[in-house]
């Protein structure tokens, strides 16, 4: 397919699973799609490797931002590890040194991207119990608020005047093959499927595809303009996200991991346990009312449709299924 200029996308840390499934749908749009990611000879995603380290202003990824229609930051270091100092030093460090990297590239472009879209995170709302959480929620004064809180100040920081930019809060993504579902289904099926913790703790879910059209929307729709939570309308407790999932996959019963067993098991593993056992409510207020619909509502619905037979896949590790289930 053609592609024109102003039709191109860049994806800053698009090697992982969000940045894999954006890149394959908007080449199935037509855009022409630039991966900016560390080792570009091993990228073998959709879209065309560009090499960059998230630090260093080179001239080669920045003459792809000249005249693109859009630039998507994802990169960020995985949050699921012992929460030691340098770790968190690390975790903030990776989301802020990226973003201000792009921003400076951003100084040396002529004809800037249309848009910049952000990858964020809904933990900047803190553990936030039953409170629901709009995109106006309250924001503790806590980890690991401060880190999301210092990634949005980046983009502040680093964006253009000229340019519309959108900061996706990020929720619980559900996808067939990334992200904590394949890990989680993998339990169920062994038997561990049960309650984390109290149980109480929401989790905020968006469906892969409806994270994909809502990327889509940001990109394309110049309504969208600001602060967005991006996660579905029908948030559940764990409690009930589990049972949903053992129903979804006709398994009867599930053993139940207490919180007590999270807390000693995760850093001998080296994760985070509150990644389990924390949650927040949160509700995708602005971009519903931008008209925006999702095809996904139901949680029951979204489970049965990524979790239609494939082909068998070996089971992991205890050690592997507890990094996959709790990492973001």
């Amino acid at each position: 397919m053609n592609t024109v200029r102003d039709q191109r996308v860049v994806l800053a840390g698009g090697a992982g699973f969000l940045g894999r499934a954006l890149a394959a749908t908007l080449e199935t749009k037509g855009y022409d799609v630039v991966v900016l990611t560390r080792d570009p000879g091993q990228y073998t995603g959709p879209g065309r490797a560009v090499g960059w380290d998230g630090e260093t202003v080179d001239e080669i990824w920045v003459a792809e931002m000249e005249g693109a229609k859009a630039l998507v930051n994802l990169a960020g270091k995985n949050v699921n590890c012992r929460q030691t100092a340098a770790n968190r030093a690390g975790i903030v460090r990776s989301r802020v040194t990226p973003t201000e990297t792009l921003g400076a590239g951003l100084r040396l472009v002529y004809r800037v991207p249309e848009v910049w879209v952000q990858a964020g995170s809904l933990a900047i709302y803190g553990n936030a119990g039953d409170r629901i959480c709009d995109e106006s929620g309250f924001v503790p004064d806590e980890y690991p608020t401060d880190v999301c809180v210092a990634w949005e100040e980046a983009l502040g920081r680093a964006i253009r005047p000229e340019m519309r930019w959108a900061m996706l809060r990020i929720g619980f993504v559900l996808g067939r093959d990334g992200g904590a579902l394949p890990a989680l289904a993998r339990l169920a099926k062994l038997g561990l499927g049960g309650t984390i913790g109290s149980g109480k703790q929401w989790i905020s879910w968006i469906h892969l595809h409806d994270m994909m059209r809502l990327f889509v929307e940001a990109i394309e729709n110049p309504a969208v303009h600001g602060i967005y939570n991006a996660s579905g309308l029908q948030p559940v407790p764990n409690a009930e996200f589990m049972a949903t999932l053992r129903e979804s996959l006709g398994i009867p019963f599930g053993l139940p991991t207490p919180a007590t067993l999270v807390k000693l098991g995760a850093p001998l593993i080296g994760a985070d346990p509150d990644l389990a056992l924390n949650g927040r409510r949160g509700l995708p207020v602005k971009i519903h009312g931008l008209g925006f619909r999702f095809q996904f509502h139901e949680l029951a619905d979204a489970l049965t449709d990524l979790l239609r037979p494939t082909a068998k896949e070996p089971a992991p590790t205890p050690e592997q299924a507890f990094v996959r289930t709790f990492a973001r």
